[in-house]
C-alpha cells in the first residue's frame, strides 16, 4: 500500500523523544515480503553481506560463517532444501552502581543453539510445507543469581542468561502455506514472542537488538514456548490477521505433551491485526508495521487482596484479558537504494492487563535504532530505548503500598567485526529497580559477543 504523505506525522512523539539523544538508531535488514524459507524471520540469522567463498579457499575474514561453505556442501545442502545454523551468544554484566549490591556485582551467562530448516517444496516433498528445529543450551547465567541479588528489578538485565542447561529441544514446528502463501498454518512446539506475537524488527529479540528484558517484549503479553497451533491470514501484502492457542503449563526441557493433552487441558489464546504500509521518501520507499492484539485466559488466577493475616478467605477470577498495540517504522532512508536500509527507525509498544490479577497494569516502551550512523560501518547499529512498568492500583492497595513503577533506558552499540561476529557494548540505567518507590536506581554494563558458526 502506497501512501503519499511522510509517516512522521504517526510518529512524532518518539521522534522528539530520540532527537534529545542524538539521533537512534538501527534498521533491521528485511522490508520486503518473507520468502517461504523465512517465516520466522527474527529466529533464522539474517546473513549480512559478505565476500563470496572463492574455489581459492575459505576466508576468515569475509566468509558469512566462522566455519565458512564447508567446502561447498553448506551451499549444496541448501539448494536442496536444508539450512543449517550454529550461533553462540557470550554477555558480561556488570552492576556498576546502585541497585541491591554492587560487591562481586557481575555474571557470566550466554546460549548457543543449533537449527535446522527443511524446505519440503525443495525437497520435493510438500508444496509450500517446511519443518523447523531449534535445540538450544545456555551456561553461566544466574550462577550468581545476578539479577535477583545484585539488581532487583523487574526484569533481567540479560534476557538471554539463565540457568545452565544442557542442549534440549526448544522449538520445532512444521508449517504449510496455501493459497499463493496468503493462508499459513504452524503446528508445533513453537515460542509466542519474538516468532509470532508483538514481532518488532527494532526491539525484539535479545541476541542482536536490546538485552532488558522490558526492551525485547511486552511484559503485559503472557508469552509462552509449549505446544501451540497458529493460523495467519493475508489477503494482501499490507494486511493480515492471526490467532494463536497455546499450552500454558508447558515446562523449559520438556516435550510439552505430557501437559498439552493431559490433566486440565488449558489454552492461552491470541488475537492480531495488523498493517504494513510503505511510505514514500526522496530514498525510496519507508517501510512501517503496525498492530493490534488481546490475549484471553480462560482458567481461574487468584485476586489481589489483603486476607488481613489470613482471615479472609483468598478470591479468584476466571477470564483474565488484555491488549496491546505496538509498531516500527522507517522514518528516514540514508541512500536511494532498494537493497540499502541504511536509515533511522523507531518503535513504540503499549500494553494493559487488568489490575486485579495482574501485577504490571500498563506497560509502554518507545525508542529507535540507527544502522549505518558511522560513515564506512554501514552495519553497525546504535540504539536507545525506554520501557517503563507502572504497577497495579488493586495491586498497591492490597499488597504493597509502595508499589509504583519501574523506568528501563538503555543504549547499545552493536559493532560488526566480520559478517559473522558482532560485539555489542550495553549501558542500562533503572529507577526504582523492583517497582516500590523506595528501591535504589541502578546503573549496569554489558558486553554481548554473538557469533554465527
Amino acid at each position: 500500500m502506497k501512501i503519499s504523505c511522510t509517516p512522521v506525522g504517526l510518529s512524532c512523539i518518539f521522534i522528539i523523544a530520540l532527537s534529545l539523544i542524538c539521533s537512534p538508531l538501527y534498521a533491521q535488514e528485511k522490508t520486503e515480503k518473507k520468502s517461504s524459507e523465512e517465516t520466522v524471520s527474527i529466529e533464522q540469522p539474517v546473513e549480512p553481506a559478505a565476500a563470496p567463498e572463492t574455489s581459492s579457499g575459505y576466508d576468515f575474514w569475509t566468509s558469512k560463517k566462522a566455519t565458512g561453505d564447508w567446502g561447498g556442501a553448506r551451499s549444496d545442502l541448501k539448494d536442496q532444501g536444508i539450512s543449517i545454523s550454529v550461533r553462540n551468544m557470550v554477555e558480561y554484566m556488570v552492576n556498576m552502581h546502585g541497585g541491591r549490591e554492587t560487591k562481586n556485582g557481575s555474571d557470566f551467562a550466554g546460549s548457543y543453539d543449533f537449527n535446522i530448516y527443511l524446505d519440503l517444496e525443495k525437497m520435493n516433498l510438500i508444496p509450500g510445507g517446511s519443518l523447523y528445529f531449534q535445540a538450544k543450551g545456555s551456561f553461566g547465567g544466574e550462577a550468581s543469581d545476578f539479577d535477583r541479588e545484585k539488581i532487583g528489578a523487574l526484569y533481567k538485565t540479560n534476557q538471554d542468561s539463565g540457568i545452565e542447561e544442557p542442549v534440549w529441544i526448544d522449538k520445532w514446528w512444521w508449517q504449510q502455506k496455501l493459497f499463493d502463501d496468503k493462508l499459513e498454518f504452524v503446528l508445533g512446539r513453537l515460542s509466542t514472542v519474538k516468532d509470532y506475537i508483538d514481532m518488532n524488527k527494532v526491539a525484539g529479540h535479545e541476541d542482536k537488538q536490546f538485552m532488558n528484558n522490558a526492551l525485547v517484549r511486552n511484559p503485559t503479553i503472557p508469552h509462552k514456548n509449549g505446544i501451540a497451533a497458529f493460523v495467519k491470514y493475508e489477503p494482501v501484502d499490507w494486511f493480515y490477521v492471526l490467532t494463536l492457542a497455546i499450552d500454558p503449563q508447558a515446562v523449559s526441557r520438556r516435550t510439552g505433551f505430557d501437559t498439552a493433552f493431559h490433566d486440565s487441558d488449558r489454552l492461552r489464546f491470541f488475537g492480531e491485526a495488523g498493517f504494513v504500509p510503505e511510505f514514500d521518501s526522496s530514498n525510496g520507499g519507508l517501510t512501517g508495521h503496525y498492530r493490534f492484539g488481546m490475549w484471553y485466559e480462560p482458567y481461574a488466577k487468584e485476586v489481589f487482596r489483603d486476607t488481613l493475616g489470613g482471615a479472609l478467605a483468598d478470591r479468584y477470577r476466571s477470564g483474565d484479558t488484555g491488549y496491546y498495540f505496538g509498531f516500527d517504522q522507517m522514518v528516514w532512508k540514508e541512500n536511494n537504494d532498494q537493497k540499502d536500509n541504511q536509515g533511522i527507525t523507531v518503535f513504540g509498544r503499549y500494553g494493559f492487563a487488568r489490575e486485579d490479577v495482574n501485577r504490571v497494569e500498563h506497560f509502554w516502551a518507545a525508542g529507535g535504532q540507527y544502522l549505518g550512523a558511522i560513515p564506512g560501518r554501514d552495519k553497525d547499529v546504535v540504539a536507545f530505548g525506554v520501557a517503563q512498568a507502572i504497577l497495579s492500583d488493586q495491586y498497591r492497595a492490597e499488597v504493597d503500598s509502595k508499589a509504583d513503577r519501574e523506568t528501563v533506558y538503555e543504549l547499545y552499540y552493536a559493532c560488526q567485526v566480520t559478517p559473522w561476529c558482532f560485539i555489542t557494548p550495553d549501558l542500562q540505567f533503572i529507577t526504582n529497580a523492583g517497582g516500590d518507590k523506595d528501591d535504589p536506581n541502578a546503573f549496569v554494563a554489558g558486553l554481548r559477543v554473538r557469533v554465527e558458526l
